[in-house]
């Protein structure tokens, strides 16, 4: 699914081997492990030679890519594997206001050296929509529930 021009949402494949589920690798350049704390609405950054591939494996966030002056919301949780790929030059930063931290994968690709600006936080230039927020983070919650229901008609 593409959400404008170069940011992209798409579904894991994986196969099952015993009990264990194996997902698709992402290509990279360098691996991160990314924390967002329970509680955050981060500010907005931008990379400039970097494209980011972010994989939630633990929680859930809501992803906010600023685009033609107008916020994209983008529900991640780890019960909907989904990588997004944000590319260079797309203002974007994470919210999380579960009681959970959130725990993702950043497979990083690199297009040149850092630039002086990057991860240099700025200022939303306008207020996130935080009813919108509150009714996709509703929905993460019922995907969950989903799942642990099914976790549990499997046992």
């Amino acid at each position: 699914m593409s959400l404008k021009e170069g940011i992209s949402l798409r579904e894991l494949e994986s196969i099952q081997g015993g009990m264990a589920q194996f997902y698709t690798p992402q290509s990279s350049d360098e691996t991160m492990l990314v924390e967002v704390p329970s509680g955050t609405i981060d500010e907005l950054f931008v990379h400039h030679y970097q494209t980011d591939q972010l994989l939630v494996v633990r929680g859930s966030f809501i992803l906010v890519a600023l685009h033609n002056k107008r916020y994209h919301y983008i529900p991640l949780s780890e019960y909907n594997p989904q990588v997004v790929t944000i590319p260079p030059g797309v203002p974007h930063g994470a919210i999380n206001l579960s009681s959970e931290g959130c725990v993702m994968v950043n497979a990083v690709l690199r297009h040149g050296e850092s630039h002086p600006l990057d991860y240099r936080p700025m200022k939303p230039p306008f207020p996130y929509n935080l009813k919108k927020i509150s009714y996709l983070l509703e929905e993460l919650y019922e995907l969950k529930l989903k799942a642990k229901n099914k976790v549990l008609q499997e046992v």
